[in-house]
C-alpha cells in the first residue's frame, strides 16, 4: 500500500532526470561493447497495464510510417527473458528502418520490480515511456474473462480475486509508476486514460503521436473500434491448447511468429465467439473488494497525477 507523503515524493521524482553517475550524451546508456546491436534498440515502450487498450494501441501504431514496432506485442524481456542478453532484445527489432520511433507494447513491465531499473540500464534515460490506465475493477474482471476463456483459473471471480494475485496486483498503479519516476523526468512519461480511449479512440491516438513526436495518424471507421470484442472460447480445451502452444513457442525463441498468428482474423475466429461485454458484470461484493483492496493506491495516484480517477470510474 502506499505510504503517506508518497504521492509528493512521485510528482519530485517526475520532476527530477536520474542518471546515476551515466554519461548525459547517452542518456545513461553505458557504452556498447564492439559489436553488439546498439543501432534497433527501442526508444518507445508501452509498459502497461494489461486489458487497457494495449493491443488496440499496438494494431494501430504498428501501421504508421515513422514508427517501427515489433510484429509480435509483448516480448518480455525485461522481465522474463532479461538473460537472454541485449543482442536477442536488440535482434528482435532488426526490421526496422529510418522510422524515427522504434518500440515495443508491452503489458507486464509496468509491475516487475526490476523491469524499470532494467529499462534504464539497457535503454537509458531518454526512452519515452507510456501507461494506460483503467477502472482497477474493470481491468480485473476483463482479465478474469480472458482466463476463463483459456480455460485459467477458478470458475467464479470472487475465488480468482483470491487465488490469482496479479488481479489485484495489476491495479497497483502507483506503484508501477513510482519504480518508473524513479528514473525518468514526468515529460518522458505519457499517462493516457482507458475511457479516452472508448470515447474518442481518434484523440486517445493523437495525443500518443503528439507524445512520440510524429505526424497524427487518422483512423479508418474500422480502427475507431477501440476494443477487440469480449469473446468466449468456442472449445475451452482448444483455446487452453492454443495458449499453452504459444506460450511454448514464445520460449523457444517464437514471438513473431506468435504475433502473427494472434493477428489472424480467421484464427480469432475459429477459436472464439464474441459475447456481449455488458451483459457479464462481476456481482457487488467482488466490486467492493477490489475497491477496497486498491482505493489508497488510486487516492496516492489522484494526488500525484492531479486527476480525479475515482469519480470518473464511479466509486
Amino acid at each position: 500500500m502506499p505510504l503517506p507523503g508518497r504521492a509528493a515524493c512521485l510528482a519530485r521524482r517526475g520532476r527530477r532526470r536520474s542518471g546515476r553517475g551515466a554519461p548525459e550524451d547517452a542518456g545513461g546508456v553505458p557504452p556498447p561493447r564492439k559489436g553488439a546491436l546498439v543501432n534497433r534498440l527501442p526508444n518507445f515502450l508501452y509498459v502497461g497495464p494489461d486489458k487497457a487498450g494495449s493491443s488496440w494501441l499496438h494494431e494501430t501504431l504498428i501501421k504508421h510510417p515513422d514508427v517501427y514496432l515489433t510484429p509480435a506485442k509483448d516480448l518480455y524481456y525485461f522481465d522474463r527473458y532479461y538473460d537472454r542478453g541485449t543482442d536477442w532484445y536488440a535482434a528482435q527489432f532488426r526490421d526496422a528502418g529510418g522510422q524515427e520511433i522504434v518500440g515495443e507494447i508491452c503489458q507486464d513491465y509496468l509491475f516487475h520490480p526490476e523491469a524499470a531499473g532494467r529499462i534504464r540500464d539497457t535503454l537509458g534515460t531518454n526512452v519515452r515511456v507510456m501507461v494506460s490506465l483503467r477502472d482497477p475493477v474493470d481491468r480485473a474482471w476483463s482479465s478474469y474473462l480472458y482466463m476463463r476463456k483459456h480455460g485459467i483459473g477458478p470458475d467464479t471471480f470472487s475465488e480468482a480475486l483470491r487465488s490469482r494475485p496479479e488481479l489485484l496486483e495489476h491495479g497497483r498503479y502507483a506503484t508501477g509508476l513510482d519504480r518508473f519516476l524513479e528514473y525518468y523526468p514526468r515529460e518522458n512519461v505519457h499517462v493516457a486514460l482507458f475511457d479516452d480511449l472508448t470515447k474518442d479512440p481518434q484523440g486517445f491516438l493523437d495525443a500518443v503521436t503528439d507524445f512520440l513526436g510524429v505526424d497524427p495518424l487518422p483512423l479508418s471507421e474500422k480502427e475507431m473500434e477501440a476494443r477487440l470484442p469480449a469473446a468466449k472460447a468456442r472449445s475451452v480445451r482448444l483455446a487452453h491448447v492454443a495458449r499453452r502452444g504459444a506460450d511454448w513457442i514464445r520460449e523457444h525463441d517464437g514471438a513473431r511468429i506468435v504475433g502473427r498468428v494472434k493477428r489472424s482474423p480467421l484464427v480469432h475466429k475459429a477459436l472464439y465467439r464474441p459475447i456481449d461485454r455488458e451483459a457479464v458484470r462481476p456481482a457487488t461484493e467482488d466490486v467492493a473488494t477490489v475497491r477496497a483492496a486498491l482505493a489508497a493506491e488510486i487516492e496516492s495516484l489522484e494526488l500525484s497525477l492531479g486527476l480525479r480517477l475515482r469519480e470518473a470510474w464511479g466509486w
